[in-house]
């Protein structure tokens, strides 16, 4: 018999059963448990929260950005399509005014006016943006709060 077997599962494995029978106990009631047990207790329950918490984060955002990647690939294409359309409806406009003014006039004269437009939607577009808040995990968030909440009030007691 090597010592590796002895050790997994002689004399070893029954102190070690005796002491899972008293961790058992102990579990039952954290009264009666040590101070070095209740600490271990402790950090093994905080690794195991911060695990999961960290879970639950990982698959929000996860599920998050697949829905944002799907949305802008969708409002890209929409965007192609609608820059077509625009530059037909500018044409259509540079022709009509051809009919009152000079090509290059009716040319210059819509330019300016998509210009402006631009420039509108583009401080519109800024202002949305220095308003968005900023991409969190919401229900981790929360969870983490009540997590702090209980762990305080159980300090407490």
């Amino acid at each position: 018999m090597t010592p590796q077997i002895v050790g997994q599962g002689g004399s070893e494995a029954g102190s070690g059963h005796a002491q899972g029978t008293r961790s058992a106990t102990h579990a039952a009631d954290p009264a009666a448990a040590s101070t070095s047990e209740l600490v271990k207790r402790m950090s093994t329950q905080v690794s195991e929260l911060v695990r999961g918490e960290l879970a639950l984060a990982r698959a929000e955002l996860t599920e998050k950005g697949k829905r944002a990647g799907a949305g802008a690939g969708l409002a890209g294409a929409g965007g192609v399509v609608a820059l077509y359309g625009v530059g037909a409806l500018i044409a259509a406009a540079i022709a009509a005014l051809d009919i009152v003014l000079a090509l290059w006039l009716a040319a210059l004269v819509i330019g300016v006016v998509l210009l402006i437009v631009a420039g509108v939607l583009a401080l519109v577009g800024r202002k949305e943006l220095r308003q968005a808040a900023p991409p969190v995990p919401k229900d981790v968030v929360d969870n983490v709060q009540q997590d702090v909440q209980a762990v305080r009030q159980a300090v407490q007691r």
